[in-house]
């Protein structure tokens, strides 16, 4: 995080010093990530259960069962098949053009040449 601290006013930086002393005593009340670790796997062991069970990672045998379907892929527009290419550049055949989205910057720099679009075509 980087605040430029030159463009704030007298007044956004005693806000800004007060924000800053609430976050580090709240940090400062918080007990060491090792020793809540600690509990939480005492805890679960004492219940019957792994780590790995409870937050994931545990095997499909130990798990319980997903009751969720899994989740649609949402797709943007239609579909996404490969389409044969119409377009062929002549300079270099290795590129071509399907005729869908944006005209590629061999074949625009033809066109505003004064080239037509049919001269590029694949027969």
């Amino acid at each position: 995080m980087s605040i430029n601290l030159d463009s704030l006013s007298a007044k956004e930086l005693d806000a800004l010093i007060n924000q800053a002393k609430k976050r580090k005593t709240t940090l400062s009340k918080r007990k060491p990530i090792a020793q809540v670790r600690s509990k939480l796997t005492q805890l679960a062991r004492a219940e019957g259960y792994s780590i790995a069970e409870l937050f994931g990672g545990a095997s499909a045998s130990k798990a319980a069962p997903a009751t969720r379907a899994p989740a649609r892929k949402a797709r943007k527009g239609g579909s996404t098949a490969k389409v044969a290419p119409k377009y062929r550049n002549p300079a270099n055949p290795s590129e071509t053009w399907a005729g869908r989205g944006k005209q590629p910057r061999w074949l625009s720099a033809y066109t505003n040449a004064g080239r037509k679009l049919e001269d590029f075509l694949i027969r």
